[in-house]
């Protein structure tokens, strides 16, 4: 049976926190509240974790389109190339929030997905149980949204019913309340510019 916990959304119960951190260090699998939709989640740098993930998702590592969860900017630094003026005060304006910004990856990508990436999904989602989960680890999550099997419904929004959904398929379920039924907004930063090409439920401040 999947181990379940409930995190508060101050994230005030710091040993809970650093369990989380521990497990997914061992290479768990864990689904986190985020600032949109619940998602998967593993360690950045366990392969079996990553491979696990992929194969839950019904796909391999080289297919899978997931997407880094950082801490804070610099910590995005370490996986991108390096962006311009114009899109870092894009990214300083909307992070934290409910954005996956895509861009120029650099070399650890390839490394991480086994495969010639040269973009990357990278989010700072604004929920500060996310957000100390990551400092706790001291190092970025992949993530990749819950889906639901339901046709109709795209996302689980309760904490239980995903428990009743992934329970023995995960190795842990973080409670933090209800999430959003929609996802985040992605946006492509790798033309120089910008482009929406998904509106989730971030509304981008320009």
């Amino acid at each position: 049976m999947s181990d379940y916990i409930k995190l508060y959304k101050d994230a005030t119960d710091k040993q809970l926190v650093r369990n989380v951190a521990e497990i997914l260090e061992e290479g768990a699998i864990v689904i986190i509240p985020t600032d949109s939709v619940y998602s998967l989640a593993c360690d950045i740098e366990n392969d079996r974790a990553l491979e696990k993930m992929a194969q839950l998702r019904g796909m391999k590592l080289k297919d899978a389109e997931f997407s880094i969860i950082c801490e804070n900017l610099s910590q995005l630094s370490e996986y991108s190339k390096p962006i311009n003026n114009h899109t870092f005060k894009l990214l300083k304006r909307n992070l934290p929030g409910p954005f996956t910004f895509i861009l120029d990856a650099n070399s650890k990508i390839p490394k991480i997905f086994k495969k010639n990436r040269k973009t990357v999904g990278i989010r700072i989602p604004d929920n500060p149980i996310t957000l100390q989960i990551v400092e706790a680890l001291r190092r970025p999550l992949i993530v990749t949204s819950v889906k639901d099997d339901d046709e109709i419904l795209e996302y689980t929004t309760d904490p239980e019913l995903i428990l009743e959904q992934y329970d023995r398929k995960v190795d842990m379920i973080v409670d933090g309340g209800v999430g959003e039924i929609q996802p985040s907004t992605v946006v492509d930063c790798t033309g120089g510019d910008y482009e929406i090409i998904r509106q989730g439920i971030g509304e981008l401040q320009l």
